[in-house]
């Protein structure tokens, strides 16, 4: 298997949730967003961003875990999370340079995207829905990780500076 990763594009979210909920059918058995992988905000009223993890080149989550419990699959690139070894000590979320791991709401251990096995239920419902607001791409291709790895409030910045200007005047392109 290729490694993969899922880059998003904040302009065609809909802020729909189809993501979330895929993805909390897949790895909770029922509808429960507040447990997915993926998650989408709305920092700023009529702005969604989707945010997940970027499976950063250099894995600072990984390295940040005092407890060994984040390691990377050698197949997808995705951070796998031991929930026995994991202590729920948000290490892995202060080391993340978007915020992405979060503690489950269940067990407070570390929660972060697997990329489902390398076939993302979230990526197959948002094409689905023909948002395409996240793709899959594979190793070699152009985009670089670790400009998806930003916190969920500045991504929504820059795209409300972008679709609106920096005062407010609509920008015409």
């Amino acid at each position: 298997m290729s490694s993969i990763w899922i880059v998003r594009d904040p302009e065609n979210c809909s802020g729909c949730r189809r993501c979330e909920l895929a993805c909390s059918m897949r790895h909770e058995g029922w509808m429960w967003p507040e447990a997915s992988r993926v998650r989408v905000f709305m920092p700023f009223p009529g702005l969604e961003v989707a945010h997940l993890c970027a499976q950063c080149d250099d894995y600072p989550c990984v390295k940040g875990c005092p407890a060994g419990a984040l390691s990377v699959d050698a197949g997808t690139t995705a951070v796998i999370v031991d929930r026995e070894a994991c202590t729920g000590c948000g290490a892995c979320v202060e080391a993340c340079p978007g915020t992405v791991p979060f503690l489950h709401p269940r067990d407070r251990k570390a929660a972060i995207c697997d990329l489902c096995g390398g076939d993302p239920e979230c990526v197959k419902v948002c094409g689905e829905a023909g948002y395409n607001a996240l793709r899959l791409v594979h190793e070699g291709m152009s985009e670089n990780r670790k400009l998806f790895a930003r916190n969920p409030v500045e991504v929504a910045r820059m795209l409300a500076v972008k679709l609106f200007g920096e005062k407010g005047e609509k920008v015409i392109a």
